[in-house]
């Protein structure tokens, strides 16, 4: 595989302003490091509050991306379990100190020394990108490029607020209809959870692609569901939803904050909280994480619906993620050809195929 000694990439220079398109040199992969060539990358909402400036730590200039499929392209001193030409999935996570009290209790999400893939490292919005292969994952065959792109960080921060949502729930109330909560639903749905999808006030699309996935009600986030939940995961960044889905959950329920960043909660009564209810967040993933979640969603199988924009739309993408406008996960397609753009719902091979649509929504 021929590497190229120049690459594009989508350039964050300062926060608030869009991407810049520029030409630079591929990374050279350290000790420990794979050069991945990407061939697809998702669009995802942490992407968002890093432009915002909401996160405001990112190294500067910055490659976003860290939803990374790839395949690999070269690889550093020391590396193990990874060939040239393996396909390979890189994550948020991008290392950890290994040695500190979180890191050897399994908690290696909250290491103080962490780095993350798209804001302390550069990720996947460019052509090259290199990463620490212990951080990176084998990618099932079952799942083509841009479809396995939303598990790596939608899926993954869907999963692992569902595992603390409690082991023993029957009724999930799901608040935020987007990328994580389209893969979450069907991980819940498929050992007959019952899922309460709450979207946007009138966002009768996102409802409606809520009971095509099985949920059992949805609609607006404020309402009240049909009967009380046993955990509510939050994945909408409105602090205000923490109160409403406390309203909703039972004696002794959940409610799970999903998301990295999340505007101010709301005073409330401590009646709300009362009889044992518990507010928790999510923070990053694990390793483990990620082994587990890839497994279960080819056993299901997960279907990703995605919306695939070429590299230098890069911030198109984010400006519809950021209207709300994106039905399901919107994808960077990279190394795959020219894309005009458009919506497909991603299948494993064998399973009946949905309807595609353009970027304009018209059927193909």
């Amino acid at each position: 595989m021929a590497v190229l000694k120049k690459m594009r990439a989508m350039v964050m220079e300062t926060a608030g302003q869009p991407l810049r398109l520029k030409e630079l040199a591929v990374p050279h992969p350290g000790k420990g490091q794979v050069l991945i060539r990407v061939r697809a990358c998702g669009v995802c909402r942490t992407d968002l509050h890093i432009i915002d400036g909401e996160l405001d730590k990112p190294k500067l200039p910055l490659i976003l991306g860290h939803e990374i499929i790839g395949t690999v392209a070269g690889m550093g001193e020391g590396v193990r379990g990874f060939h040239k030409g393996n396909r390979i999935g890189v994550p948020w996570l991008g290392s950890t100190c290994g040695t500190c009290r979180y890191c050897t209790e399994g908690s290696e999400n909250l290491c103080e020394e962490a780095r993350f893939t798209g804001y302390s490292i550069d990720g996947g919005y460019a052509e090259f990108t290199v990463a620490d292969q212990r951080y990176c994952f084998h990618i099932p065959e079952s799942y083509d490029d841009t479809a396995a792109a939303p598990l790596l960080c939608a899926g993954l921060i869907g999963y692992r607020s569902y595992r603390l949502a409690g082991e023993k729930l029957e009724k999930l109330g799901i608040y935020g209809f987007g990328a994580a909560a389209h893969i979450i639903t069907q991980v819940a749905v498929y050992p007959e959870k019952r899922v309460y999808a709450f979207t946007r006030p009138g966002d009768t699309a996102a409802q409606e692609f809520a009971r095509e996935l099985g949920a059992v009600w949805a609609g607006d986030s404020t309402n009240s569901p049909p009967e009380p939940l046993d955990a509510a995961i939050i994945f909408a960044p409105v602090g205000s939803l923490v109160v409403d889905a406390l309203r909703s959950v039972r004696k002794g329920g959940t409610v799970v904050c999903g998301g990295i960043h999340m505007s101010d909660i709301p005073s409330f009564p401590y009646k709300l909280l009362w009889e044992e209810r518990i507010v928790r967040s999510v923070a990053n993933l694990t390793r483990r994480d990620g082994e587990e979640l890839l497994a279960i969603a080819s056993r299901i199988p997960v279907k990703t619906a995605v919306e695939l924009f070429p590299l230098e739309k890069a911030n198109e993408a984010l400006n519809k993620l950021r209207k709300g406008e994106v039905r399901g996960a919107a994808v960077l397609s990279i190394g795959n050809g020219s894309l005009m753009g458009g919506i497909h719902f991603a299948c494993h091979p064998g399973t009946s195929t949905a309807l595609s649509v353009n970027s304009s929504g018209d059927p193909l």
